[in-house]
């Protein structure tokens, strides 16, 4: 019923929503207007608040339509190379016959679409031939194309990687950090040749018993069986993925929004005072943020249980225990995948330590292929967003992957 109780209640604010947003067309047109009655814009700005008071759960377009590289403009077409049922891989394509490294960004799969990622891409794209894995809302994937677990995850990748062919390079974020460390090691053993050139590991929890954060210990906290009863719940029959379990992306929200609860609500305070005060500019830059942020994907059951059984809760890929299709993964058998980790002083998230793990697993690498960058004073998302990300932390990688072709 956890499903159902979501879908009532939004669908009871709907009409709410409905009549605020047509009220404020109809009566506020020109609300733009920075010089309108100090009374009628907050009157507005009221009724866009209440408007705005919802969840999306449909991928908001990445709309990167130029790239500037170096004195360019250059255009790009987003296009799907491979279809999945549970996610695509879309490449951004540049209007330039340069040819620059193939990078594959590994989104992670834990509650929000991939363009969360879009500033991410759009600093790579200024010297790499781009890519990233879409993931799909599982609500929307029927049962018929059966579950998607970690497994799943990992074939996914090695999948997509082959699909843009050797040479390539992997950067992964946040959770699938161990999904792409086990990739690198399944198609290094195979002597795969597609395996990737390098691997960039940011923020992810390749060991969680590393300093361990809230997120950890939420998941040791309780019994797993918890988890399933308390959190995940069935499709509901109005979706194409009807009767599929799932964890719901406006749980996931919930738990991010209450580790920090108080900067959201000065964020919407702010967002306020500046529709009333006829800032337009100031206003669309935090509703394009929370446009976003409030833009939730479903993931598979089974996909979130074991993330939590044997990513967070036994470490399977730093205690050796991880195996995929019945194989044991062993990082020490990557020998030319150069290895990037990098991680931020202040991650609550992902803290220090857990990431740069990897480079213990991979005893195999040489010196010279392994590196490990520290960015201090950013939390988990400013290690792949924002100015730190754009002016420290992206010139490291782009140096490290240029360095290896």
């Amino acid at each position: 019923m956890l499903y159902e109780t979501y879908q009532l209640q939004d669908d009871l604010l709907d009409p709410l929503r409905t009549i605020a947003r047509n009220t404020r067309k109809l009566l506020w047109p020109d609300l733009i207007d920075p010089f309108a009655a100090s009374l009628k814009r907050e009157l507005g700005a009221s009724l866009e608040m209440i408007s705005r008071f919802q969840l999306t759960h449909t991928r908001p377009e990445f709309a990167i339509e130029t790239v500037k590289t170096g004195n360019q403009d250059i255009a790009v077409r987003e296009t799907v190379v491979l279809d999945l049922p549970f996610g695509n891989l879309i490449r951004f394509a540049k209007d330039t016959d340069a040819p620059q490294p193939r990078v594959l960004v590994v989104a992670p799969l834990s509650g929000h679409f991939a363009t969360l990622l879009t500033k991410t891409v759009e600093t790579l794209l200024r010297d790499h031939d781009v890519y990233i894995t879409d993931w799909a809302n599982a609500r929307d994937v029927p049962l018929s194309a059966g579950q998607f677990g970690i497994e799943d995850y990992v074939d996914y990748l090695i999948r997509f990687i082959e699909e843009i062919g050797p040479g390539a390079h992997m950067l992964a974020i946040c959770q699938p950090c161990v999904q792409a460390l086990a990739a690198a090691a399944i198609m290094s053993e195979d002597h795969n040749p597609a395996t990737p050139r390098t691997m960039t590991l940011m923020a992810g929890p390749v060991d969680p018993r590393e300093s361990p954060t809230a997120v950890n210990k939420l998941a040791s906290d309780k019994p797993l069986s918890w988890f399933k009863s308390s959190v995940t719940a069935r499709v509901p029959a109005r979706y194409p993925g009807a009767g599929r379990r799932v964890y719901p992306g406006f749980i996931q929200l919930t738990a991010f929004m209450a580790m920090n609860m108080e900067r959201h609500r000065s964020m919407h305070q702010k967002l306020y005072a500046h529709l009333a005060a006829g800032e337009i500019e100031e206003a669309e830059k935090i509703k394009s943020f929370y446009d976003e942020y409030f833009a939730v994907l479903d993931l598979a059951e089974e996909f979130y249980l074991e993330t939590i059984e044997r990513v967070f809760r036994k470490a399977e890929l730093a205690t050796g225990d991880l195996t995929h299709r019945g194989r044991k993964v062993d990082p020490g058998k990557i020998r030319r995948t150069a290895l990037l980790t990098v991680e931020g002083g202040r991650d609550d998230i992902c803290a220090l330590g857990q990431t740069s793990a990897a480079h213990d697993l991979c005893t195999a690498l040489r010196p010279h292929l392994k590196r490990h960058h520290l960015q201090a004073n950013v939390g988990h998302y400013g290690t792949f967003s924002g100015r730190r990300w754009e002016n420290e932390i992206y010139p490291v990688v782009r140096n490290f992957i240029l360095s290896m072709e």
